[in-house]
């Protein structure tokens, strides 16, 4: 059987689709299986052993416009797929998937697409599933019959090849990381929008606090869009930080923060990839609910002061931010002192 999946947009999204994923290859092991992505979910999924073949969907570049799409159907008509599974939500999914001949076309029932859907697949009603979203991508496998029943899953892991990790180690080491310190990952953006941004003078005062009690390498991660929080942070720090903000892709993000000891930062997809390498996770939550989108580890301490009109899910507050502002360095900071003693001690 050859099965063409149609991947998730958003990079935490596709850590928590990660069970699914391994899901449907346990159940289909000698299925010659496609994933189709945008280029920054492929390379989350490269180490994966989840697929034989990762398909780059690009629909700013090499996709963009009509033309764009037809060219990646009829690439995809050529490969003569037998199912396609869509786990993104969009209409496009299924229009691309129908374009591409796959005669079977699994989806959710939602977004005006039914009528492209061989198998639409009705939609969980509200508390009939488990909230966090790892269990919505479970819930269609089970409900088109390739799951007898979903588990929870306490952890999501990422597999980080031993050659990608010396690598990463090597690389921070000429960034300015020092070897052996204890180090310090902070993600202060968010590519869905700033509603979802803690303040940058706010992520300062908790570095400089850290560095300080730890000595403490704080190392800013983020994408060149998102230059001017890392901006604001090393402004207000006492010491420089290691700042990788648009020095780096998402490819490299899971091994360099696999040589990091511990991540603090908003709602956003390099918190779900760090816990997904196993670090504590530090989490600021505001206009999202971290009952549906928590990263899926045990290691993690959500920090959220909720207003009354939490969680709104908008991109930007239209008012004054107040779910954000409501929290404090005091707060974030002793939400992180724990996190930091086990990790001393593991380390002595």
């Amino acid at each position: 059987m050859k099965l063409l999946i149609r991947a998730t947009n958003w990079v935490g999204d596709a850590i928590m689709a990660l069970p699914a994923l391994r899901a449907v290859r346990k159940r289909f092991p000698d299925a010659e299986i496609a994933i189709v992505g945008r280029p920054y979910v492929a390379d989350i999924y490269r180490d994966q052993e989840i697929c034989n073949q990762l398909i780059s969907y690009d629909p700013k570049g090499s996709h963009a416009g009509i033309r764009g799409r037809e060219g990646l159907a009829a690439q995809l008509r050529a490969q003569k797929f037998d199912v396609a599974l869509l786990l993104q939500n969009a209409f496009d999914a299924a229009w691309l998937a129908w374009r591409a001949n796959v005669p079977e076309r699994i989806g959710y029932a939602r977004d005006g697409r039914s009528f492209l859907l061989t198998k639409a697949v009705p939609l969980p009603h509200h508390g009939e599933i488990p909230a966090h979203e790892k269990f919505y991508y479970l819930e269609l496998l089970r409900r088109a019959g390739w799951l007898d029943s979903v588990q929870d899953e306490t952890f999501i892991g990422l597999r980080v090849p031993e050659e990608k990790r010396r690598s990463a180690d090597e690389f921070l080491y000429k960034s300015g990381a020092r070897q052996g310190a204890l180090r310090i990952a902070i993600g202060a953006g968010a590519s869905y929008g700033s509603a979802k941004c803690w303040p940058p003078p706010r992520f300062a005062e908790v570095a400089n606090r850290l560095q300080s009690e730890a000595d403490a390498d704080v190392i800013l991660f983020g994408t060149a869009a998102e230059a001017s929080v890392s901006t604001a942070i090393s402004a207000e720090m006492r010491r420089p930080p290691v700042d990788l903000t648009g020095k780096t892709a998402i490819a490299d993000l899971p091994a360099l923060l696999s040589q990091c000891h511990l991540f603090i930062g908003n709602d956003s997809g390099a918190m779900h990839v760090a816990a997904a390498v196993g670090l504590p996770i530090v989490g600021v939550f505001g206009p999202t609910d971290p009952e549906g989108t928590s990263p899926v580890t045990p290691r993690c301490t959500i920090v959220q002061q909720k207003a009354y009109c939490s969680p709104c899910f908008l991109r930007r507050c239209p008012t004054d931010h107040r779910c954000m502002t409501a929290i404090t360095a005091d707060m974030v900071e002793a939400a992180a002192r724990p996190w930091l003693y086990s990790i001393q001690v593991q380390r002595a």
